[in-house]
């Protein structure tokens, strides 16, 4: 199989990971909006977790990573629910690990230990401990294949970054001991700047703060009132939106009616009409000097420091929102 991304470029995989791709669990994150609740409020905001697991594969392939690693990466988010973080809303996770808690759970119950073991890889050997894949996750304020591709995707898709600036990005990492590293401070401090559109202006856009509101709203009462149920967390996006309009609930399709492109929102601290706050994401990527001395970006870029405080202040204080037309 050929594949193509925009990002990373054309790439053949093997076999094992073209049946990955083609499996039912995979096949089915390209109904998972990557931004959960934000199609809806912008039909511009639809990357899925589809182009996102493929993107993570793709970036651990193109810094050297082995065939184990890239099936980590591919199937790092097939336990994700439908519309993805929303359900961290409904059940007030502030981790936001949801889908890492039942991650288990689905690997074991889908096709993937039966496809892993037709190429005689054990699927508890790949997936069921990540701490040993350390392009595809890095605890946070480091650079991981996973942070640094929905960044890079998202960002790209919306019109924040270019190509080239991309490009010129991936040129200067380099992987030490297995992990990603940045070489220039000058490239450290443009990603950490669009690290923080997307999960400072983007992730707490008044919109889509708005957007998750009123769909956490929407699939809580919907569990409730048994119209969902938790089963059916593991279908597509719009599987569950069908399945709440034939429900015929007035009360809930009066809240579901309340998404939509044409809705009206703004920050407004005094008079607000929600408050919402999203976990804290900080980053800090360290440069490798000399070949062999890791430094955190902050001790060398002034700018990186007051990015970073700027970011935590703003998440921690959250989003306030203020309804002017929905």
């Amino acid at each position: 199989m050929i594949i193509y991304d925009e990002i990373y470029g054309e790439f053949e995989v093997d076999e094992v990971l073209e049946e990955l791709i083609l499996s039912e669990p995979i096949q089915r994150l390209k109904g998972i909006h990557q931004g959960g609740a934000s199609y809806l409020v912008n039909e511009k905001w639809n990357e899925t977790r589809f182009d996102h697991s493929i993107g993570v594969m793709l970036l651990i392939r193109k810094l050297g990573g082995s065939i184990e690693e890239q099936i980590a990466g591919l199937l790092h988010d097939v336990s994700h629910t439908a519309f993805s973080h929303v359900i961290d809303f409904v059940f007030e996770n502030k981790e936001e690990d949801y889908h890492e808690r039942i991650y288990s759970y689905v690997v074991k119950n889908s096709k993937i230990p039966i496809i892993l073991a037709k190429y005689n890889y054990n699927y508890e050997d790949i997936l069921l401990d990540e701490t040993k894949w350390t392009l595809l996750e890095q605890p946070a304020p480091e650079l991981c294949a996973d942070r640094v591709d929905y960044t890079l995707r998202d960002m790209y898709e919306y019109g924040n970054i270019s190509l080239e600036e991309i490009n010129r990005f991936l040129q200067n990492l380099i992987v030490f001991e297995g992990k990603m590293y940045l070489q220039n401070i000058e490239i450290a401090e443009w990603f950490v700047k669009t690290y923080y559109k997307e999960v400072i202006d983007f992730f707490m856009d008044p919109l889509n703060i708005y957007g998750y509101d009123m769909l956490a709203k929407t699939l809580k009462l919907s569990l409730e009132k048994n119209i969902l149920n938790l089963n059916d967390l593991l279908r597509k996006d719009e599987e569950l939106i069908n399945k709440i309009k034939s429900s015929e609930d007035k009360e809930i399709l009066s809240l579901l009616s309340k998404l939509n492109p044409n809705i009206q929102v703004k920050e407004d601290r005094e008079n607000f009409d929600l408050h919402r706050k999203n976990k804290v994401r900080i980053i800090d990527p360290s440069i490798l000097k000399d070949g062999e001395l890791l430094i955190p970006a902050s001790e060398l870029s002034e700018r990186v420091r007051m990015m970073g405080n700027e970011a935590y202040e703003k998440a921690a204080r959250g989003m306030y929102v203020r309804i002017l037309s929905n």
